[in-house]
């Protein structure tokens, strides 16, 4: 069998995936894999982005498609675009810039120096400043390749920086509170500015070098002349702290973000608030305006890259990632449709045959998760909706989430009313008579009858003190196997497996380690749990005595599942590589890297097929013949 490469610099375009991927599912537009560290246009007006682990994609904006990406540096948690987006810096006890055009590393400053806290780059990319959390600023010519300034102890610890744009001054902000103007060729401060109540966590100029505007957790945004440090305006519309800056290269916008998930774009002539752009599901605490002014890209943890046009209200990219979704695929009996799930989007309703979309679902927005009934005519769907905390409380809330969906038509068709939200895992009995759904906010399950949509039975610890990750029935029905991890374990188990009678109410076996994902052989005779130290496990059923452990993943497992006929068993996960194996001896027998993470599997009811919930949103289907032939 061929070694599983590794990946590392750009990825390949779909006619070189491995040729087992036969089929691509539309993805959604300008979704990442990791959160978002940096955003930046380049002067050419190509859009680029950073997000853990150092990986520099570049995108096109006129198809929002991905053009091509580079894994850069890993380690470095603080990024900064420059030089008009040509050149990126990463830092850490150290910091390398890197040539974005090329992802070819350019030079790397310092050896062990104070933890880096902020970096910036000179629009002309002569000079590169440094802040440390022990206060200290560095100034170095980029040029020549040396340090030109090391001034110690001149802030608390630094919080922002920013070149004015001849590069003549620099900004830096400290945790005391206060801005300071720096003469970089001299090294000597010229101005303070003082007035910030609270931290700064971003700094900008105007075009014209003559104001400077300041971020503040104490929600507000200043203006401020450049020369004196005065204070010119105060910009208060925000309610929470404000995060992120950023200045139209004309001088005439400003925007800002805060902690509401909330973006305003401000008219810097008459100071006022033009636009505010709200809902964004995360913080966005990057962002850039394009070349000509009319784009603002933003981004921050929730994996997507949010283009804004300043002139109208509609964005790029679709909905944001929220806490709590997940990623979903299923294929319906006679293998017409695919449904497919990916965190952030909407559920998607394929047809086979030509990767179009079907259907859609009526009133569904974003879901959380998705399970499809085992004759392929329901989809159960949990909605994705914010809960005020007053109102989280067992015995209902009053604000409906669960739902069935029709497949052929798309209707909502039947409320299932009083599970708290949000409603993270979901799993259909065999013969469909029964659905289970839980959080991962709690370790109780619900067991609901689907004729009636009453609740039948509720479990209340059924994972003590586990959040419930995973559900799956038993092919024998009235068996639920419950996956659950303790986020909070310090020592010993990481999380629990149950498995329970629902018939008698009784727990029949627990098993003391963490799951992510659960399958069950169709003999029912073996359980398949992605464990979180990177393996698969292989558990004896109703015994739950390990017969097994499945190693080779680089990274965190998210799926696992059983071929229909039993006679394979497939994972994937962070490493973006779907492994197979022979589910009787354990040998693994195949293994097809692609250019996403995977979140979710299953098979196609002859087997023939693989079919993926991608990390970046979209499905692919794989042929199991050729994943072995490239196998052998």
């Amino acid at each position: 069998m061929s070694s599983i490469p590794s990946v590392t610099g750009d990825l390949a375009p779909l006619s070189e995936r491995p040729a087992s991927v036969i089929q691509a599912f539309a993805a959604q537009p300008l979704q990442t894999e990791g959160e978002l560290l940096a955003v930046g246009f380049a002067a050419d007006g190509s859009h680029w982005s950073i997000e853990e682990p150092g990986l520099l994609r570049q995108w096109d904006l006129s198809r929002s498609a991905q053009v091509r990406e580079t894994l850069l540096d890993d380690v470095a948690p603080l990024w900064s675009f420059g030089a008009a987006g040509s050149i990126v810096a990463s830092a850490s006890d150290e910091i390398t810039l890197w040539d974005v055009a090329s992802g070819q590393m350019i030079v790397v400053f310092g050896e062990q120096l104070p933890w880096v806290t902020a970096v910036a780059i000179s629009a002309d990319g002569r000079w590169l400043a440094a802040g440390h959390d022990n206060g200290s600023l560095r100034i170095w010519d980029i040029i020549n390749r040396k340090k030109l300034h090391e001034l110690k102890e001149v802030h608390k610890g630094v919080s922002a920086l920013a070149f004015s744009p001849d590069g003549n001054s620099l900004l830096s902000a400290g945790e005391e509170k206060t801005i300071q103007r720096w003469d970089v060729a001299t090294g000597k401060s010229r101005v303070s500015f003082v007035g910030h109540k609270d931290r700064i966590p971003a700094l900008a100029w105007h075009p014209n070098g003559q104001r400077v505007y300041s971020a503040g957790w104490d929600t507000t945004v200043r203006v401020w002349d450049a020369a004196s440090g005065h204070p010119i305006i105060l910009l208060n519309a925000h309610a929470t702290q404000v995060h992120g800056l950023a200045v139209s290269p004309d001088g005439n916008l400003l925007a800002s973000s805060d902690s509401a998930e909330t973006i305003h774009l401000w008219d810097l002539e008459r100071g006022k608030t033009v636009k505010v752009w709200s809902g964004l599901g995360t913080e966005a605490r990057y962002l850039a305006f394009n070349p000509d002014g009319r784009r603002l890209a933003a981004g921050g943890a929730d994996r997507v890259i949010h283009i804004k046009d300043v002139h109208r209200d509609e964005s790029t990219a679709g909905p944001s990632e929220g806490m709590g979704l997940r990623a979903n695929v299923a294929l319906t009996p006679d293998g017409s449709r695919l449904l497919g799930l990916s965190p952030g989007c909407a559920l998607r309703v394929w047809d086979t045959a030509t990767a179009k979309p079907a259907v859609e679902l009526q009133e569904a927005g974003v879901l959380r998760n998705f399970a499809l009934s085992p004759d392929g005519k329901t989809v159960a769907g949990s909605l994705a909706i914010e809960v005020p905390e007053d109102r989280l409380k067992w015995g209902g809330t009053g604000i409906p989430s669960l739902f069935f969906w029709d497949v052929q038509t798309g209707k909502r068709r039947q409320l299932l009313d009083g599970q708290k939200p949000p409603i993270t895992a979901l799993a259909f009995s065999h013969d469909g008579k029964m659905l289970a759904s839980a959080s991962f906010m709690e370790s109780g399950v619900w067991l609901w009858d689907t004729a009636s949509g009453q609740p039948a039975l509720i479990i209340p610890a059924a994972t003590e003190g586990c959040s419930v990750e995973a559900l799956a029935f038993h092919p024998r029905g009235d068996y639920l196997i419950v996956g659950g991890i303790d986020w909070m374990a310090t020592g010993g188990s990481d999380g629990a497996v149950a498995l329970w009678d629902s018939r008698k109410r009784a727990q029949i076996v627990l098993i003391n380690r963490g799951a992510a994902a659960l399958a069950v052989h169709p003999s029912g005779n073996r359980l398949a749990t992605a464990s979180l130290s990177k393996s698969v496990l292989i558990w004896d059923l109703p015994g739950g005595k390990q017969v097994g452990e499945l190693k080779g993943p680089t990274e965190a497992v998210t799926c696992v599942a059983y071929s229909p006929d039993g006679r394979w068993l497939a994972a994937a996960g962070d490493d973006r590589v779907v492994r197979l194996w022979d589910a009787a001896t354990l040998k693994l027998v195949a293994a097809a890297t692609l250019d996403t993470q995977v979140k979710a599997l299953c098979f196609g009811r002859d087997g023939k097929y693989l079919f993926t919930a991608n990390a970046r949103s979209g499905s692919y289907q794989l042929s199991v013949e050729r994943m072995i032939a490239d196998g052998a």
